[in-house]
């Protein structure tokens, strides 16, 4: 479908709009003519009333004169003086598409590229044009692989995308405006009704009659009808517009297959839900690790240790790649799934232009450092901004565990410190057991079911998982109250603690692990002996 049927289409679900808000005002001042002629005088009123209000969000709904604006992502705009060869590459890639080249660039932190257009007259005239550019892209991707990123998003400018999707948001946002009048409308009648029932049912109450079940199933009803209607529309405006949507991105990813060739458009589109994955886990893992703490990495490295991930996780992500994302597919997307983009374009005959050409698109940037470090001052929140810098990532583990288990509250330490009625501490622990209490204690913990009220044996059994993680992370609270925890920082895998005195020291992380399961599975015997336990804690410090 051309630019043209296209807009057409958009103009006439938008007039669609307007005419089932005129139909409706019609049946409702035709409801109003026919109570005013044949209903008593007091009931016309009431019905004249009624339609008054349910025609009050209509009239707002159609009179939303302005499409709404989205909020652009925050992010760092860069001129062609800060960054000169990433602005040749955008200039480039317009001029090879055919298109306007954008008037700025916004580096941003999300695994993602955009554009966007200010059209005049609801798209009929074009607009200033903006560029979004995640830094995980640039991070992740090769130049070739980017060259078809932009060459895509170039393409929803050619294919007038940007400006047309001024028509498609206006309707979406009117519909759900007016969707939204009728249900707060509808909750306020239902909230009035049952607070009406709660004080009728008090007043009964304190009479000492009986009352009623509070029921507000009719409350609104006439609200919720109207919203209805909207909302099957609604139905149609987003599968037709969103249809269209997976249309544009189907032909953006032929534009990118032309100009920056078919292996890097597709190899582009497998790499980047991979990229998605692994920046996420990476936030969550890493970026953020310190924020208990209130700390933060090293100076542009909240965005730059990414590319460090990266790199020593190579062998499992090169295994992510070559599975295709099989999301199913939905009448509501606004993109195709991404196994089928990939099918089409590496359908394509070959272009002999492949997808590591140009090597790694960080290198565009002039001081790739300085940026990630300008990118933070841009996107984190000014709270975030004042927290303590460390010095290196190993401190940024070791102060975030350190206040991850300074802070522990597990069911175990619920259930010792209503046992004992004194501070849940594994020194404590430890003596209850010995006097062998761990049972009778272990039948105070939140259990599934019945499972407290099973014979000794299979109660045992059926505890034990929950008491020995809860044991293990009191061992570890207790060496890292006393600074004894030693943790080992990896960008390939997940970190590793170090006990003193144990045979982890010789072993590695296999013998600290060996250990420390060892201890506790004694602990947790049917008849618990805390000597190992013991042998790995250091002297208790007496008092001068």
């Amino acid at each position: 479908m051309g630019a043209t049927l296209r807009a057409l289409r958009a103009l006439v679900l938008l007039c669609g709009f307007y005419l089932l808000s005129l139909v409706l005002l019609a049946v409702l001042a035709g409801i109003d003519v026919a109570a005013v002629t044949w209903a008593p005088d007091a009931l016309a009123g009431k019905i004249v009333i009624v339609s008054f209000l349910l025609a009050v969000p209509v009239v707002r709904g159609m009179f939303m004169l302005r499409t709404p604006k989205g909020e652009d992502p925050p992010g760092l705009p860069v001129t062609e003086a800060d960054e000169p060869r990433l602005w040749a590459l955008v200039r480039e890639l317009a001029a090879a598409t055919g298109t306007r080249a954008p008037e700025a660039v916004v580096l941003t932190a999300d695994v993602n590229a955009a554009v966007s257009e200010e059209p005049r007259l609801l798209g009929l005239r074009p607009g200033p044009r903006s560029l979004y550019l995640g830094v995980p892209l640039l991070t992740g991707l090769t130049e070739a692989r980017l060259r078809a990123v932009l060459a895509h998003e170039y393409g929803h400018f050619t294919g007038g995308d940007t400006r047309l999707s001024a028509l498609a948001v206006r309707g979406r946002a009117q519909i759900a405006r007016t969707v939204g009048h009728f249900h707060a409308r509808a909750d306020g009648k239902e909230a009035a009704e049952r607070a009406r029932q709660e004080q009728a049912a008090a007043r009964r109450t304190a009479k000492g009659r009986r009352t009623k079940e509070i029921d507000t199933a009719g409350a609104g009803i006439t609200y919720r009808l109207m919203a209805a209607v909207y909302t099957a529309y609604a139905k149609l405006y987003m599968r037709a517009t969103l249809s269209t949507a997976r249309a544009q991105e189907y032909a953006a990813d032929l534009a990118a297959a032309r100009i920056a060739g078919r292996d890097a458009t597709a190899s582009a589109l497998r790499e980047i839900p991979v990229l998605s994955a692994a920046h996420d886990f990476y936030l969550d893992s890493y970026a953020t690790l310190g924020l208990p703490a209130r700390q933060l990495p090293p100076r542009g490295q909240f965005f730059g240790g990414f590319g460090r991930m990266l790199t020593a996780r190579e062998t499992e992500l090169a295994g992510l790649r070559a599975q295709l994302p099989a999301e199913p597919g939905s009448p509501y997307d606004s993109h195709p799934p991404i196994a089928d983009r990939v099918r089409r374009i590496e359908a394509l005959p070959a272009d002999g232009r492949g997808a590591q050409d140009g090597g790694p698109a960080l290198a565009l940037l002039t001081d790739p450092a300085r940026t990630l470090a300008a990118l933070e001052d841009a996107v984190l929140t000014d709270e975030v901004r004042q927290f303590e810098r460390a010095g290196e990532w190993e401190q940024l583990l070791s102060s975030s565990m350190a206040v991850g288990l300074a802070s522990l509250d597990t069911p175990l330490h619920r259930a010792l410190a209503f046992h004992t009625e004194d501070r849940p501490t594994l020194p404590v622990l430890l003596r209850l057991i010995d006097d062998g209490q761990l049972w009778q204690l272990a039948r105070r913990l939140p259990l599934p079911g019945r499972a407290a009220d099973t014979a000794d044996r299979e109660f045992r059994e059926s505890v034990r998982p929950l008491l020995r993680d809860s044991l293990q992370s009191m061992v570890l609270a207790e060496f890292s109250a006393r600074s004894l925890l030693n943790w080992e920082f990896s960008w390939s895998r997940p970190a590793a603690v170090r006990l003193p005195g144990s045979a982890s020291d010789l072993d590695g992380e296999a013998g600290t692990e060996a250990t420390l399961r060892a201890a506790v599975t004694a602990a947790l015997s049917d008849h618990p002996d805390t000597a190992l336990l013991r042998a790995l804690l250091p002297p208790t410090p007496q008092p001068a």
